[in-house]
């Protein structure tokens, strides 16, 4: 069937209005990919000075621990010998006693400093220790007893001892980790319920802050990659 001029002029005007519209979601979606492609690389780029950055803490952060290990290890390596069995019904209370005196700040509430540990529990195993292969680990900051994230044992316990000096902890389970004991991350059970704990604690002066590197540059690429997807 012939069509006219009208219907004609219809269909040309439809076939060009579709054209143009494909065109236009095609150059859409083209910039689309070019803002993503350029989104992509932004966040690459920010990843790779992050992971820079963090490299270069590390670094610092080892340097600074094995500049702490040679200075205390043969120190607080001698204090291994305190760890033996010990009777679970021996532990009732806190008690404390003082291997060594230190001669700097006194310990209290809001008091800056880090510790080196060794913790056992009545069958003298050992559960934790800053002791590794002949070294110290990186010492525990304690940003001040009342606030860190520590046993309340060691917050009652270390208040009052002097920092540079040596204290021994017999520790009740109630002030340790209670009914539940604990657990590693694979759920394997590390202290078990109702132990009571002992350490010696080796309380040393704050070492100087590294900060880490700031993750906001790095957040704020990831968000942009992702919107741009």
């Amino acid at each position: 069937m012939a069509t006219s001029k009208k219907q004609r002029a219809g269909i040309l005007i439809i076939v060009v209005a579709t054209v143009l519209g494909t065109l236009g979601s095609f150059a859409v979606m083209i910039l689309s990919m070019q803002s993503n492609k350029q989104a992509q690389a932004d966040y690459q780029k920010v990843l790779s000075e992050y992971k820079k950055e963090q490299t270069a803490y590390e670094q610092k952060k080892q340097a600074q621990a094995d500049k702490l290990s040679a200075k205390y290890y043969e120190t607080f390596k001698q204090y291994s010998s305190q760890v033996a069995k010990f009777e679970i019904d021996s532990v009732k209370s806190l008690a404390t006693e003082d291997l060594t005196e230190g001669d700097g700040a006194l310990v209290d509430d809001k008091t800056n400093f880090a510790a080196y540990y060794i913790g056992w529990d009545a069958n003298g195993d050992i559960f934790d220790q800053s002791i590794d292969n002949n070294k110290l680990k990186t010492p525990l900051p304690v940003s001040g007893l009342s606030t860190a994230g520590i046993i309340n044992g060691w917050k009652e316990g270390l208040k009052g001892m002097k920092v540079g000096g040596v204290r021994l902890l017999s520790i009740p389970a109630d002030k340790a980790y209670g009914e539940a004991g604990s657990k590693d991350s694979n759920g394997k059970q590390i202290i078990a319920p109702n132990m009571p704990l002992k350490f010696v604690v080796m309380a040393i002066p704050a070492p100087e802050t590294i900060s880490q590197p700031d993750m906001t540059k790095l957040m704020n690429a990831y968000q942009e990659a992702q919107r741009a997807q």
